[in-house]
Parts: C-alpha cells; structure tokens; sequence
C-alpha cells in the first residue's frame, strides 16, 4: 500500500519570492504546473465521514484519480495511504482502482458520487537531495473553490521520496530560519468541507494515547507525547482563524500541559530533558494572560455580577476589561503564528522518531511514578485546611501531575481508574477555582493601578472575589477528604 510522508506549513503569499531566493534551493532548477483538482463525495459526505477523500486532478492534458485514508496530522507530518491512477474522462472511475482502496468504499452507492468542491493552485516543485535521501519540496500557491465561496491556499508541502524521515525536519527548520512558517495541519480536502459547510469547525478534546500494559515503558511516553501534540494542532488554526471562540484556547492550553507531563514522564525512565522543554515552557507563559481574562470574563464576572445584585459594575469597568482580554488573546494568537511555536512543534514531531531500548513494561513504570505522586500529593494535602495560598498552590501543582499522569497511563488498567480519575478531577478543579479566584483579585489590581476611575469597582468585585477564595478553600478540603478515600487504581 503506497505511503504518503509528509510536512505541511503555512506560509504567507507575500514571502514566496523569500523562498524561492533561499540558499537551500540555490542551483535547483524548480519545475511549474497549473493544477485543477476536483473532489467527489455523495450528498450525504459518506466518504468524508469515513476519512476519505476522493480527487480527480487535472496536470496538463492528463487527469489523475486519487483516493486517500485521511489520517490527523502529528505536529506538521502527516502519513496517510494513497492510490494514485491515471483515468481518461472527467468522472471518477471505480473499475481501475486496486481492491485495497475499493474495500475502502464498501456499502456506499457509488453511483451517487459527484463534485463537492475545487482547488485550483500553481504548483513550484524542488527536488532536494541530502545525505539522508531525497525529498521534494512543493510551493502550493492559488484557492479552495466551493460554490461562491472561496479560500487562499499557501502552503508549504516537504514530502518524503526516499530515506529517513527525519531529513523532512532538518529541511524544515532550515528554511525556518528565514522564513515565518506557521503550523497547518489541515488537508486542502479538510479545508475544503469546512468552506462547503459538510462539518462545523469544532475545538479538539483530548485522546487517550494509544498505550498497553506489554508495551515499553519508553514508547509508552512516546504514545503521550504523540496523543499531546495531535491534539496541540488540531487546535492552532481554529483559534488563529475563530479566537473568540475561548474554548480553543483552553483546548491548547490542556495540549501543552499534557506534553509538560510527558516531559515529567521522561525523568522517571532516566530520559533526559528534551531541548524543547523550555520553549514549551515559553509559549505556556504566552497564553496564560489570554485564558485568564478568558476565565474572567466569562465565567468569574457573571457571577460576581448576580452577587452584587441590583447595583452590577458599571460598562467603563467592563470595557477595559475587555480591552484588556482582547490584547492578551492577540499577544496569544502572535504567540502561536510565530516561527518559534512551529520550531516547537517539528522538535517534538522529531522526538516521535526516537527509539527506546525496551526496558521496563509500561505497567510496572506507571505503577511506581503514579503510587510517587499519590505520596506527594497526599503529604501536602493532608493539612491542607492549614494552608496559606502558596501552600494551596503547591497542592494544585502536586494535583495536576498527578491528574495528567494518571490520565496518560489510566489506559494501562482497563476501567479500573475511572473514579480515581474523576474524583482526582474534581480535586483539581476545586483548587483551580480557588486559584482563578486569586488570579482575578490580580487582574483587578491590574486594572486599578492603569485606571483609578475603576477603583470602585474593581474593589466591589475584589471584595466578592475574596470570599469566593475562602469558600473554595472549604470547598477543597471536601474534595480531598473524599479523594483519599478513593482506592488508588495502580495497586
């Protein structure tokens, strides 16, 4: 079965010129084709449904069919079957494609198949050689045509011809060194339901990764780092394009905090620190600001606002603050378009190609690391009634390693974890809301030191905030009281 290897990046129309002058290319003569692709589905999208995507496509006086088993994009790569054969009219062709890819198709009324959209684009391909095989890089330049309505392509597409895949990252960060390439990892078939309105854009929710109790502990932490990062990208071009939707934000933020847990996960296999970890580290920081406005103003404020009942906060305090959380999401959005965002994502595509020595089984590993956390954990909150806020803090970091890691490996022990994982959950959750309550008495403080016009009102809500601190703090001690009562599911 042919196997499409490949990186995808945005890139912007204007720095087109800037690749074709980079020195990777210096001496390569590049090749030009006008590409007209047609996509078929049936009326009801079957085979979108399925993961399919069904092309014919027009180089020349030439048309090719192709079908495709859409697979979701790790990081930038992707890696999905194809078929590829040649056909004579402008209609797809069943009879000459291989059993493989028909079996694909079984129980759809293929006679129902017809246009659901086109791409029309300027291809400029290079073929470069490096010591580790041969790779084509591919400038994809014009629209996504579905009706009226229409969509830009530039993109950036780096396939494996032969050797290692780890030839495509080197050459990627390469022509990131003077190019702003952004993360993409939507096929233009992908793209081109969206425009044709087949499925609404939706924030991506967390996978469990796919481990097993046999497996090496080390490709168990891989299968986490991969299940982190699919979700982390999943995510990119919903909140660039849909930043008002804040479920996308938090979405990305869970992503980054799962592969921080993996990172943690490497330290108890002896596996030292990744190079990325601190530009994981950065980038975290950079969206913390967004997505605590984003608590503030959408959940925090409207209760403040029922609290404080006929006499609400005036509209000058609450335009500021959402001028201030207008900011901060576009410092975040800055954040993820960035070079240095997509150098992390290709660092971290590569360490999936690592190879671990097999080692301890992951259900051994897993038992020991979560039963560490558990003691952990267990120490801080056993007088946690007593605790002042950097206590309280302590507790809520002790909480979410534990949660991340369990939630990770809780896969490693069938349904036995379910309620463990729940109530742990729900612990966090707790002193997470505690923390958001600190975190918003901040923002206010913020807010009053810019403007003092607000300083009312932000000492009204200051004032709700503070016993909101303390209510979950009661809260909390509840929580835990009926968490360490919980059976711990590794033993």
């Amino acid at each position: 079965m042919p196997l499409e290897i490949e990186l995808k990046l945005a890139l912007d129309r204007g720095h087109g010129p800037r690749l074709r002058r980079h020195p990777l290319l210096a001496g390569i003569k590049p090749r030009h084709d006008k590409l007209h692709s047609v996509y078929f589905d049936t009326p009801g999208f079957e085979l979108m449904r399925r993961g399919i995507a069904l092309r014919l496509r027009r180089v020349g006086y030439h048309r090719v069919q192709t079908l495709k088993a859409e697979a979701p994009a790790v990081g930038a790569m992707a890696s999905r079957p194809e078929w590829e054969v040649p056909v004579a009219g402008g209609e797809p062709d069943f009879a000459v494609m291989p059993p493989e890819a028909l079996a694909l198709l079984a129980g759809i009324d293929l006679s129902r198949v017809a246009p659901v959209f086109a791409t029309e684009f300027r291809r400029t391909t290079w073929l470069l050689q490096t010591e580790g095989g041969v790779a084509e890089l591919a400038l994809d330049d014009g629209a996504i045509l579905a009706g009226e309505a229409s969509q830009p392509i530039s993109e950036l597409e780096i396939e494996l011809k032969s050797g290692r895949p780890e030839i495509l990252f080197d050459l990627a960060r390469t022509l990131l060194d003077e190019l702003p390439l952004r993360v993409e990892p939507r096929a233009k078939a992908e793209r081109g339901y969206l425009l044709r309105e087949a499925v609404a854009p939706a924030p991506t929710r967390a996978e469990p990764p796919d481990i097993h109790a046999g497996q090496a502990a080390g490709e168990a932490r891989l299968a986490v780092i991969r299940a982190a990062l699919a979700q982390l990208v999943a995510n990119v071009p919903g909140f660039l394009e849909h930043p008002e939707d804040i479920e996308y934000l938090h979405q990305l933020r869970i992503a980054l905090r799962r592969l921080r847990a993996a990172v943690g996960l490497g330290k108890s296999l002896g596996v030292s620190r990744p190079a990325w970890s601190d530009a994981l580290g950065e980038i975290m920081r950079g969206l913390n600001p967004a997505r605590d406005w984003d608590v503030f103003l959408h959940e925090t404020l409207p209760s403040v606002q029922a609290a404080l009942g006929d006499v609400p906060v005036g509209d000058e305090f609450q335009s500021r603050a959402r001028h201030a959380a207008l900011l901060a999401r576009q410092s975040a959005q800055a954040s993820i378009a960035s070079p240095a965002f997509t150098r992390l994502v290709l660092d971290i595509g590569e360490t999936l190609h690592a190879t671990h020595p097999e080692g301890v089984r992951a259900d051994a590993w897993s038992a020991q690391l979560l039963e560490e956390r558990w003691k952990k954990l267990r120490a801080l909150c056993r007088k946690l009634s007593g605790l002042g806020p950097g206590g309280r803090h302590e507790a809520r970091i002790a909480a979410k390693k534990l949660r991340y890691a369990a939630d990770a490996l809780v896969g490693l022990y069938g349904k036995r974890g379910g309620r463990f994982v729940k109530r742990l959950a729900a612990l966090q959750d707790g002193l997470g809301r505690a923390n958001d309550a600190y975190i918003a008495t901040r923002l206010l403080e913020d807010l009053r030191r810019k403007n003092l016009a607000l300083a009312y009102d932000a000492g009204r809500v200051s004032g709700v905030m503070s016993e909101r601190v303390a209510h979950h703090g009661r809260e909390s001690d509840a929580l835990w009281r009926r968490m360490a009562k919980t059976r711990r599911f590794w033993r």
